[in-house]
């Protein structure tokens, strides 16, 4: 769980240290690399690596992590500290990014947070996809959450971790957890499911062939015909969370106010603004249920 003391912007790449390694490794991550970014001496080469993510799932030995590589100073806070921040009365949401894998780690976490989550709004837990004991560990989470959750809860899917790829088949894998989650029946997780990690400009209509036309899903028979959206009180996402695709979308118009006119606000240059507000919500309005037209370059 991180803290930031300022709002900032970042990336992230993956990271591993190579003598950690087993010699034995076929070493999946280096044939799933696009960028060629995976040495078998080197490790992760940072200037190569962009974030796709798809080395961290494939990994035999959950030896990848993810580094954030930032302009700003970042702080990372004990428990205590995150504790006494939430008793400021000012902050109404909060998320973890959990394994999912140590369960002792996540109730020593929330154990600590006692009663300093009371009040809040939401509590977010983010995690990846741990296939067959992918329910399993949200029950254990949600378990421990339970005693003192005086808010609603959302579980984040983070079906490609770090990802802000472009292309249609980089959202598959979000699609196909959130698809897991929402068939589970009786043992779905109480709490809603928001979409992460893999998410970007397909990732709605890629929802709406999978999922929105069905309030249920059972994995015996076909979808059943009723109609359902994000709009509808019945949908089975209640979200999606844009991260590293956003921060493209957005940083091609800041990367041209820089261009032009070197290190400056893009609050100064409306009309750069304007475009970075209309992409932006261009994007999230497939979300939100609206629709605005991108202007055209």
């Amino acid at each position: 769980m991180h803290g930031f003391d300022t709002p900032i912007f970042y990336d992230i790449v993956a990271e591993f240290d190579p003598d950690d390694c087993p010699e034995d490794c076929v070493r999946p991550c280096e044939k799933v690399c696009p960028a060629n970014a995976i040495l078998q001496e080197g490790g992760v080469l940072a200037e190569r690596c962009y974030g796709c993510g798809r080395c961290l799932p494939v990994c035999p030995y959950d030896k990848i992590s993810e580094f954030h590589i930032s302009g700003a100073i970042t702080y990372v806070r004990d428990v205590t500290a995150t504790a006494e921040l939430l008793e400021r009365d000012d902050v109404d949401a909060i998320e973890i990014h959990a394994s999912g894998r140590e369960p002792a780690v996540f109730k020593e976490l929330w154990t600590g947070l006692g009663n300093s989550t009371a009040n809040l709004k939401l509590v977010a837990v983010s995690f990846r996809d741990l296939r067959e004991s992918t329910i399993s560990a949200i029950k254990a989470m949600y378990a421990i959450m339970e005693a003192n959750i005086q808010c609603f809860n959302l579980w984040q899917l983070d079906g490609r971790p770090m990802s802000g790829d472009i292309g249609r088949g980089a959202t598959r894998d979000a699609i196909a957890f959130a698809r897991k989650l929402a068939s589970a029946g009786d043992n779905k997780p109480k709490g809603f499911l928001q979409l992460a990690g893999g998410t970007n400009g397909h990732t709605v209509e890629g929802l709406k062939k999978r999922l929105f036309q069905t309030t249920s899903i059972h994995e015996t028979s076909k979808y059943e015909t009723i109609p359902s959206t994000l709009c509808s009180p019945n949908a089975l996402i209640a979200g999606v969370a844009f991260g590293g695709y956003a921060r493209k979308i957005v940083g091609r118009v800041l990367s041209s106010v820089q261009s032009h006119h070197g290190l400056a606000r893009v609050e100064d240059f409306p009309e750069q603004l304007l475009q970075a507000i209309i992409e932006s919500l261009a994007l999230v309005g497939t979300v939100k249920c609206y629709n605005i037209q991108k202007q055209r370059t």
